[in-house]
């Protein structure tokens, strides 16, 4: 049997991160000892009040269908987060819930996008952006960032890449890959752009709870009603409340755009995971204790990992200011992303993600979201690694 592929799904690159996750999985599993730093995900659990109200819903028979877009308690708990820690009044009817922040993302690129726009894209990105985009039809259209800058792109930059078919801006702050923070200024700076030119952002902010050294963050949404009008916020239970497996996300937007985006939902997926949900209720309304332990401990795996790389031969590092990434320069070792990392993983058993899966080839990215003691083992095999390329 000759199998047709599509060329949409025949053009995809399969998510790297993914994939040197289950290769450190699978090593693991076959009993090698791999310490990894690949997962963008929290080693702590989910709090127990989520979990008690999840296991409490799906007890009671929550098991039914929902509307398509979440169910109205769980979309008014969001507009109330919006309202209360963003200043921004949104509508239940403008809020719509979904299978992970991931799938916020392309239920917004797809309702926005089609062939002949073009999505303006700083890199480094997170990964999936550009295959998103090119999932609709759209062409990514990439701006370089490097360390020298913290990875941020400028208005210069951003006005420059805008034509007559320029249709979205992503913008993600804090950033996965770098954990670098646009101050409220730049922020308001691009925005301000996009505004003049009539081009919507899509504001990906599902790391806005996890910051260091004072850093401020501002939604772009914030600024004024037409910096509303123009932004589609996305965001997710995942980072902040340790809820990866629970695939529950949401975002709010202008009305027109939300309701195509539930037109698009109740014909894909169709509702979120029902007592799921009642989990995302209690983790919005419920008690935020856990988030400030965690960022005590984030904070000081972030300040161990940046002295670390930075005292490696060949490695400069800038620290981040958010999310739990480390996005460490490693062009003076002489080696490309991957070969760096498939040879790390090789001869070290230390799984970090190839900078080149960002749009920057000339960078790794390491996750501190795993126990101090992984990264102290970890760190030391990389410096033992970068010390044999530099003999």
């Amino acid at each position: 049997m000759n199998y047709k592929i599509s060329q949409r799904a025949a053009s995809l690159a399969p998510s790297l991160t993914l994939a040197i996750d289950s290769k450190a999985k699978a090593m693991k599993a076959a009993g090698e000892d791999v310490v990894g730093f690949g997962a963008g995900e929290p080693d702590f659990d989910t709090p127990q009040h989520i979990k008690d109200a999840a296991a409490k819903a799906l007890a009671s028979g929550f098991t039914k269908y929902t509307p398509s877009s979440g169910i109205p308690e769980l979309r008014e708990a969001v507009a109330e987060k919006f309202k209360r820690e963003n200043g921004l009044t949104y509508k239940p009817s403008q809020i719509v819930v979904s299978c992970g922040g991931k799938h916020s993302c392309f239920n917004v690129i797809l309702a926005t996008c089609e062939a002949g726009d073009e999505v303006i894209i700083p890199a480094p990105y997170w990964l999936s952006y550009p295959e998103m985009v090119k999932l609709a039809g759209a062409k990514p259209v990439i701006l370089p960032t490097t360390d020298k800058t913290e990875f941020k792109v400028t208005p210069d930059q951003l006005k420059a890449a805008i034509t007559p078919h320029s249709r979205l801006f992503i913008l993600n702050s804090p950033s996965n890959p770098t954990g670098s923070v646009y101050t409220p200024e730049e922020v308001k700076a691009l925005g301000d752009i996009c505004v003049e030119k009539n081009v919507l952002i899509m504001s990906d902010e599902i790391y806005e709870h996890l910051l260091y050294d004072n850093a401020k963050v501002k939604s772009v949404a914030s600024f004024s009603q037409a910096h509303q009008d123009h932004t589609i916020i996305v965001h997710g239970f995942a980072k902040a409340w340790s809820m990866t497996g629970w695939r529950l996300g949401f975002l709010a937007a202008p009305e027109p755009i939300a309701k195509a985006i539930d037109a698009l939902q109740s014909h894909s997926t169709s509702n979120p995971t029902s007592f799921a949900q009642k989990g995302g209720v209690a983790a919005l309304t419920g008690p935020q204790d856990h988030l400030k332990t965690w960022l005590v401990e984030f904070d000081k795996r972030r300040r161990h990992a940046h002295a670390q790389l930075n005292a490696m031969p060949g490695i400069s590092c800038v620290n981040a200011k958010g999310a739990f990434y480390l996005f460490p320069n490693i062009a003076r070792t002489g080696l490309k992303s991957a070969d760096f990392c498939a040879r790390l993983l090789e001869q070290q058993k230390v799984a970090a993600v190839p900078g080149i899966a960002f749009g920057a080839d000339d960078y790794i990215r390491l996750s501190y979201a795993t126990s101090m003691a992984n990264i102290e083992k970890g760190l030391d095999r990389m410096n033992a690694f970068c010390r044999s390329l530099a003999a």
